[in-house]
């Protein structure tokens, strides 16, 4: 009982949380922010990505290569 009650506030509040957001007063001026540093981060992401990549493949190479097929008696 607690249980889907639990469910069924969370869905209320989760469908209402867009409507409250958007009617809210916007009273504060929103600005843009200083971006030069963060210029530099953006190759730092595709390295990551790519080395995961890699090793994925290296480790599927590995999988289809090994014999692991038992020998039966």
């Amino acid at each position: 009982m607690l249980r889907n009650t639990l469910t069924a506030t969370t869905a209320v509040v989760l469908a209402l949380a867009p409507i409250a957001a958007q009617a809210a007063p916007q009273q504060i001026a929103r600005t843009g922010s200083d971006v030069a540093e963060s210029e530099q981060l953006v190759g730092t992401t595709m390295w990551i990505v790519a080395a995961i990549a890699l090793g994925l493949v290296v480790w599927g190479i590995i999988e289809l290569s090994s014999d692991d097929e038992p020998t039966s008696p």
